[in-house]
């Protein structure tokens, strides 16, 4: 993808996302990761920009280490973001897009008490759907830090290197509070996944809101059966 066309893409999906209700105001972020011929670094959308008008000229632009070297001062979060690229660089080498919402049903998931009673990694939801598992895998729940907090990204990373070397790599984690990270091949495929994790999210919010027993998640068996097929990341 050349950088004219990741800009454009960038301010394509955070139209897509804003007019869909999946970010407001000015919260949220995107950014995608450019190849060695485009010269390497980031794009990412300036700090405080309403995904729902930008401009492609006036996005951020990083070098490799993150500094920037041109646009509108970038997002607070492009360390998380950097974080992101280079740990999930180690198991998937053609991640090149991360966006960040504050999506409601993800956020009020987080609030949640923990599902998980005992185990050492909280996660954001179960099993619940065959495509949760397929399209997005394990979301790691991380206790909340404030906004832009370098120790984040340091926990960020270091969870999705613990995922991997078990043989799950993830393509999202939830920061408690704040919202989900999601990071796929391409800005179209990110804003899919992202779809995917804040629909179960919200189908959660339901069920729990119904009164009636909360169902119980795909078995074992069910889940290995996704994987023989579909090459689940579960």
């Amino acid at each position: 993808m050349t950088e004219s066309k990741a800009r454009e893409e960038i301010c394509r999906i955070g139209k897509s996302l804003f007019d869909r209700g999946y970010v407001h105001a000015t919260a949220g972020n995107i950014s995608v990761r450019l190849g060695a011929a485009q010269g390497g670094g980031f794009l990412i959308t300036p700090t405080d920009a309403c995904l729902g008008q930008l401009d492609p000229a006036r996005l951020a632009r990083l070098d490799d280490k993150a500094q920037q070297t041109g646009g509108e001062s970038a997002s607070k979060t492009i360390a998380l973001h950097a974080h992101i690229y280079w740990a999930a660089a180690l198991f998937d080498d053609k991640i090149s897009c991360v966006i960040h919402t504050h999506s409601g049903a993800c956020v009020a998931a987080s609030l949640q008490p923990a599902q998980q009673a005992g185990t050492e990694q909280r996660e954001l939801l179960p099993a619940l759907t065959p495509y949760f598992v397929m399209k997005v895998g394990h979301v790691p729940l991380i206790r909340y830090h404030r906004p832009g907090d370098p120790q984040a990204a340091e926990r960020v990373a270091q969870v999705i290197q613990q995922y991997g070397a078990r043989g799950t790599p993830i393509r999202a984690v939830m920061l408690e509070r704040l919202g989900p990270n999601v990071w796929h091949n391409s800005p179209a495929a990110a804003m899919a996944t992202l779809e995917e994790l804040e629909e179960t999210a919200r189908l959660w919010q339901q069920c729990r809101a119904s009164g009636q027993p909360m169902p119980a998640p795909l078995s074992a068996s069910q889940i290995d059966e996704l994987r023989q097929n579909f090459g689940a990341r579960w």
